[in-house]
Parts: C-alpha cells; structure tokens; sequence
C-alpha cells in the first residue's frame, strides 16, 4: 500500500488512467467511425481533457463527502455509484463534441459515446478498485486501523 496526499493521489490517478484511456479510446472510435488514428486519435485527447477536468473536478467533491461521511470504506456500492456518476459526466460532455468532430446526428453521437461508456464504465470500475488496493489516503489508513 502507498500512501500519498489527496492531490498527489489524484495527479497519479489521472496520470495512469488517462494514458490507458487515450490509447483505449483512440482505438474504440476507430472501430466506431471507420476511419484511422489521425482521425481518432485528436477526439481522444481532447474526451481525455475534458476528462482529467472532470476527473478532477469529481473526485474532490467525492473524496469530500467519503471524509464528511465519517466512513471512508469503499463498499461494492460505493464504487458503483462513483463510476456511474463519473461517466454520466462523460457522457454529457462528450456527446456534442462527437457530432461535431465526426458531423455525425444526435443518434450516432450517441451510439458512439455508449459503446464507450460502456466500456469505460467497466474500466473505471476495475481501474478504481485497483487503484485503491495500491494507493490510498492517511484517512483510509487511521479508518481501516480502528476497525482492527
């Protein structure tokens, strides 16, 4: 377990899954849209950006209400809440920006962002749980102490 400050912690975070999630997407909206990585790949950094602001922007708020919360556990629930509200998120903030790269309508906008949010529903999930194993908050730390 590696302990580290909550803006450490959210730079590491942000740092690793955004690497994977650019090469992830890129790849995806190939698929999607039939065209190559000159195309997709810009649309990937630019969800990528919006996403470490999201992210950021998120998670703060997050961690801020585990703290008030008094139990900082990250219960099965907890997780899934965490990832459906993050990529709801996504999924509002990227759905213009795919009709507008791609001149696709409202319809293909959507299936796009879908099949990747639903993917990147699944790897938020995972890379969360694996994350937390790894890296964590003093909080966390003093919290799983006392229940011991």
């Amino acid at each position: 377990m590696i302990i580290l400050s909550p803006i450490k912690r959210r730079i590491v975070y942000v740092v690793i899954f955004e690497i994977v999630a650019i090469i992830s997407s890129t790849l995806i909206l190939m698929a999607l849209s039939g065209g190559d990585a000159v195309q997709s790949l810009p649309v990937a950094v630019m969800v990528s950006a919006a996403a470490v602001i999201w992210n950021f922007v998120f998670n703060s708020l997050f961690e801020g209400w585990e703290q008030r919360r008094g139990n900082p556990e990250r219960t099965i629930v907890v997780r899934v809440i965490h990832a459906l509200i993050f990529e709801g998120g996504i999924f509002l903030i990227c759905l213009p920006l795919y009709m507008i790269w791609y001149d696709v309508g409202l319809y293909e906008a959507f299936i796009m962002e879908s099949a990747l949010l639903l993917f990147f529903l699944i790897y938020t999930f995972l890379f969360t749980l694996v994350f937390d194993k790894i890296f964590t908050l003093p909080y966390q730390v003093m919290a799983s102490k006392q229940r011991a």
